[in-house]
């Protein structure tokens, strides 16, 4: 049996309740990680901490408002005292947003809500683990995007600059780090097929869309037109999402910092 990928680091993952957040906990959790998840509600963190510690693995929780700058930094530097550092650290946080309305009808609030409310909370995150990250030990800031930050349709125009920018900001930030060792990349998977039974945010942002084709969100993204716009025909999973983080995060990606990884299934090719 090989090695746990994640032995001996520590790992925050804010956004931990969440579909995507508690996935990637999990995960890490089983890699050797200790886990420190964070969110807004603490009764789906409690969820992934249960989850975790009856797997064997290692997990604390902390109910933090991740638009309150002081409130983040003051649990991360709880968190790197009591665990020496700061190893890995993963922003999913979700942002209720539109998609589907063209400019013609979008207000300049509709508009900022993504744009403002996930770089916020990317720059309040990264800032807050930076300082405890690299000189001598394993660094990792992770980013989630989406395909919107290079798809050319209409009626995303918020969701599209929101995705655009988290890119560009892993890309300026891992080029900041590096010379304290610190690796910064991003993940960019397409919808994912089953986050919204996860209890993923998703499932109440594609009512309106799945509405318009006469479908439920599920049948959607099981076999609708997200899904027949990859070249792979299906849409990412959870699971899959976790894992590539988890490698990532390891050694193994040692090399890899600055970079974009594509988990769309082919919806876009880079």
């Amino acid at each position: 049996m090989s090695a746990p990928l994640l032995s001996d680091r520590s790992a925050v993952v804010y956004g931990g309740g969440g579909a995507i957040g508690g996935a990637v906990a999990r995960v890490f959790a089983r890699e050797g990680a200790r886990v420190f998840i964070a969110g807004r509600t603490q009764a789906k963190l409690d969820v992934v901490a249960r989850d975790i510690a009856e797997a064997g693995g290692t997990v604390e929780t902390a109910q933090v408002d991740v638009l309150d700058q002081r409130a983040v930094e003051k649990h991360a530097d709880a968190v790197a005292a009591q665990a020496g550092g700061i190893d890995i650290a993963l922003n999913a946080v979700s942002v209720m947003h539109d998609q589907g309305t063209p400019l013609a009808d979008l207000s300049v609030d509709e508009f900022m809500r993504p744009v403002d409310g996930f770089l916020r909370t990317l720059f309040i995150t990264s800032k807050a683990v930076a300082r405890h990250m690299g000189h001598g030990r394993p660094g990792v800031v992770l980013t989630l995007s989406e395909p919107g930050s290079k798809l050319a349709v209409g009626g995303i125009l918020g969701h599209s600059v929101s995705a655009a920018g988290k890119e560009a900001f892993t890309r300026v930030l891992a080029a900041e780090l590096a010379p304290a060792g610190v690796r910064v990349i991003g993940i960019r998977p397409h919808a994912v097929v089953d986050a919204p039974a996860a209890g993923s945010y998703t499932g109440d942002l594609f009512k309106p869309l799945a509405a318009a084709a006469g479908q439920s969100v599920q049948e959607m993204l099981d076999g609708g037109g997200m899904a027949q716009g990859t070249l792979l025909k299906r849409l990412p999973t959870l699971s899959e999402i976790a894992e590539t983080a988890a490698f990532l995060a390891s050694d193994r990606a040692g090399a890899m910092t600055g970079a974009i990884v594509n988990l769309s299934a082919g919806a876009l090719v880079d």
